[in-house]
């Protein structure tokens, strides 16, 4: 029986040497933990999408008076134009390049997820003598938002807590983009059934990083090599298992352009929620409600703490009640980069 345990502790020992060489050889390291800082201000988000909407139509003027190729052809705006004469179509330039000099062309557009063929015939302009259809297109996004939290670790960014979407709800794919300084110059407050918005000025001067995914999570990405975070608090994340009904603070920016910390109750913890809606939260804070009337579209991504540790994100509010909504937890986040 000693000779077995022997064997046993001879086998252990080897198999531990046999680990401690492999971590040598490869150089592996135990995972650096996540060094998060707290967010709350606000960014402007420029992002370069991998499709081409139709945002409107407009008339061309030839000899004969003006015409709209485009409605006639059978367009919408919210269709997404995939091809033209068996192309494929990723940017607005494409569009212009691939009717150029064209007397008809088969356009293959999706719409409301249902893929169709229209056949669309330019019409020569007479100002400018070039062939037009008279569409108006969007290869890009932009809008205005909050960063939640930077992580050191890998100077990365997360920001929204959920995703941009396109006309039919579907998570937008993106080729890049880059996230601006932004100053709030104007709040249009919320009412009940009329959501709210921050209204901001991008500062192009002054760039946050680059945004590289765009989940159902959010918008995440490389910090900037100069932007300073000297002014920015380290946080621990929180387990959304210690998270409690009850008071809570969110962190955001919405008047004066100076980050503040506003008292909130989170009123429900959810926290396998497929939608990512893991907490309901409440704004008890009065100084913001009298600012904004509550949530208002803008401050998505305000950071949401609670007993000193950041436990994740506000991402929507309640059309009813603007003073309501939802918010995604920093474990979610986490994961999702």
């Amino acid at each position: 029986m000693a000779s077995k345990r022997t064997s046993l502790k001879k086998l252990l020992i080897i198999i531990i040497a046999a680990v401690c060489c492999i971590f040598a050889l490869t150089g592996a390291a135990p995972v650096k933990p996540d060094e998060l800082y707290l967010g709350g201000f606000p960014a402007g988000f420029v992002l370069d999408t991998t499709t081409v909407e139709v945002v409107g139509m407009c008339d061309v003027l030839t000899e004969d008076g003006l015409v709209s190729p485009a409605r006639n052809a059978g367009l919408k705006t919210g269709d997404v134009i995939k091809s033209i004469n068996g192309r494929e179509v990723t940017s607005s330039e494409n569009v212009t390049q691939l009717l150029e000099n064209s007397k008809s062309a088969k356009m293959t557009i999706i719409r409301d997820g249902e893929e169709l063929e229209l056949t669309i015939t330019p019409a020569k302009d007479m100002s400018s003598g070039a062939m037009k259809v008279g569409v108006l297109v969007r290869d890009s996004l932009s809008g205005v938002g909050t960063v939640t939290y930077i992580n050191k670790t890998d100077n990365s960014f997360a920001s929204l807590g959920h995703p941009v979407t396109d006309t039919s709800g579907n998570v937008t794919k993106i080729n890049g983009g880059t996230l601006y300084g932004c100053i709030i110059y104007d709040v249009k407050r919320g009412v009940r059934g009329t959501p709210g918005e921050l209204k901001g000025a991008f500062q192009n001067s002054k760039t946050i990083g680059s945004a590289t995914l765009n989940s159902a999570c959010g918008i995440y990405g490389n910090l900037d090599k100069n932007y300073d975070c000297a002014g920015l608090t380290k946080i621990e994340a929180g387990d959304i298992d210690n998270v409690t009904p009850g008071k809570a603070e969110i962190y955001s920016t919405v008047a004066s352009n100076k980050r503040e910390c506003y008292e909130i109750s989170i009123i429900k913890i959810e926290k396998d929620n497929k939608d990512n809606r893991n907490f309901v939260i409440r704004i008890d804070d009065k100084d913001l409600i009298n600012k904004t009337g509550g949530i208002v579209q803008g401050m998505s991504g305000s950071p949401i703490v609670q007993n000193g540790k950041l436990i994740g994100a506000v991402t929507h509010v309640f059309i009813n009640d603007p003073t309501r909504g939802f918010g995604i937890s920093i474990e979610n986040m986490l994961a999702a980069k």
